[in-house]
C-alpha cells in the first residue's frame, strides 16, 4: 500500500480527557534522560506530533502519549507527551492513560490486585499504583514530581481588563492561577467561549512580564496552561472544589487535570489551607474526579515543594492503524479557526 507512515494507537480517556497511545510504529532517539528525547521530538521530528493531533487525524481536545525505552533503569518503561502546541514534561491524565494501557495489553504484567509500575518522563522519575481487577485497571494513582509555588498574588496588567491578580506554581507543566470569581467569571460549560478567550487574554499578559522557570531543569519555562480556581467547599467532611484547566491552543481540559491538580496543592499548601495527608477532590467540567493528597514536603531550589500524589481513572476507548498516504496533500494535517482558537495576527 501507498503508505509512508503506519502508527498503531491505543485511545484512551482519563476522566475524559483523551489521551491516546503510541504502542507501534515509531522508534526510539538518542537522548541520555526522556527531557532529551523530548528535545529530540520537539526539534527534529515533530512532523509526528504534527500528523496525528492536528486534522483530519486529531482534534484540538486531545493527547498522544508515546511509550519508549527508559532513560532510567528503574523505570518499567519511558513516554512523552504530545499536545497540540508542545510536548508536556508531565501530565496526570496522560500518564493515567498511559498505565491503563501498558497494562491492559499486557506490555507491562498485571498483578492483583495492585501493580506497581514506574514510568520515565522529562520531568523525571513517576512511581504509579494501579488496583486491578479482573485484566481491569479500576484506577491509576501517580506519585508526582514535586510541586511548587513560585509566586502568590502576582499582579498583572491585562489589555482591556486591568490588574489582575494571579499564582504561578508548578506542578509537573508551569500554570498561571486565577479565582474565577475574582474576575466576575462562573465556571461552567455554558461560558466556554468566554472562559477561554479570557484565559487566553491572561496568559499572554503574564508571559510578557514574567518567565517561570524550573530551578532544576531550565528546559522547563514559560506558560502554556491557565487554570481557573473555585472556592473550597467541605463535602462530607473532605474538602472539595472544581477547576477548569485552559489548554493551548485555547481549549478545556476535560479531566480534572493531574499537574493542575498538583500545581493547586501547592498553592493551597503554602496558603495554610490543606495538611501533609489531608485528602483534596479535584473536579472538572465534566463533574469528573481526582483524588489527590500530599505524601510529603521537599525543597526544590529555593521554593518549599510539596509531593503530590493523584488518582484517578481510564479507559481504553479504540484499537486503530492511523496512515499517511503519500499523496496525502496534508501531512501534517491543518487546523481550521472554527474548532481551535488561533491567535490574532
Amino acid at each position: 500500500m501507498p503508505f509512508s507512515r503506519s502508527i498503531n494507537i491505543v485511545g484512551c480517556h482519563a476522566e475524559g480527557e483523551v489521551g491516546d497511545v503510541i504502542i507501534g510504529g515509531v522508534l526510539d532517539v538518542p537522548g541520555k534522560t526522556m527531557f532529551d528525547k523530548l528535545v529530540h521530538f520537539e526539534t527534529k521530528k515533530d512532523s509526528l506530533r504534527q500528523l496525528l493531533l492536528n486534522e483530519p487525524r486529531g482534534r484540538s481536545s486531545m493527547n498522544t502519549n508515546l511509550v519508549l525505552p527508559p532513560c532510567d533503569p528503574r523505570a518499567d518503561a519511558g513516554f512523552l507527551i504530545m499536545e497540540s502546541e508542545e510536548y508536556a514534561p508531565m501530565s496526570g491524565s496522560n500518564i493515567i492513560c498511559t498505565t491503563t494501557v501498558l497494562l491492559e495489553t499486557g506490555m507491562i504484567p498485571m498483578t492483583e490486585p495492585v501493580t506497581k509500575v514506574t514510568l520515565d518522563t522529562a520531568a523525571g522519575l513517576v512511581t504509579v499504583t494501579a488496583e486491578c481487577e479482573g485484566g481491569k485497571c479500576k484506577n491509576v494513582e501517580f506519585d508526582n514530581v514535586p510541586a511548587f509555588a513560585l509566586e502568590l498574588d502576582y499582579k498583572v496588567q491585562v489589555p482591556g481588563m486591568g490588574q489582575v491578580s494571579v499564582d504561578i506554581a508548578y506542578g509537573g507543566m508551569m500554570y498561571v492561577l486565577v479565582d474565577a470569581a475574582s474576575l466576575g467569571l462562573v465556571v461552567d460549560n455554558q461560558h466556554a467561549r468566554q472562559l477561554v478567550e479570557i484565559a487566553e487574554k491572561i496568559k499572554r499578559a503574564v508571559e510578557a512580564a514574567y518567565t517561570p522557570v524550573h530551578p532544576e531543569n531550565p528546559g522547563i519555562r514559560g506558560f502554556s496552561v491557565l487554570e481557573y480556581t473555585v472556592p473550597l467547599r467541605m463535602e462530607a467532611g473532605t474538602k472539595v472544589a472544581m477547576n477548569a484547566v485552559v489548554v493551548s491552543p485555547g481549549r478545556f481540559d476535560r479531566s480534572p487535570c493531574g499537574t493542575g491538580t498538583s500545581a493547586r496543592l501547592a498553592v493551597m499548601h503554602s496558603r495554610g489551607q490543606i495538611k501533609e495527608g489531608e485528602v483534596f477532590k479535584h473536579r472538572s467540567i465534566l463533574g469528573t474526579e481526582f483524588v489527590s493528597r500530599i505524601r510529603g514536603i521537599t525543597k526544590v531550589g529555593k521554593y518549599s515543594a510539596v509531593l503530590p500524589s493523584v488518582k484517578g481513572r481510564a479507559w481504553i476507548t479504540s484499537f486503530k492503524q492511523v496512515v499517511l498516504d503519500i499523496t496525502d496533500p496534508f501531512p501534517e494535517g491543518f487546523r481550521v479557526g472554527d474548532q481551535w482558537h488561533l491567535a490574532p495576527n
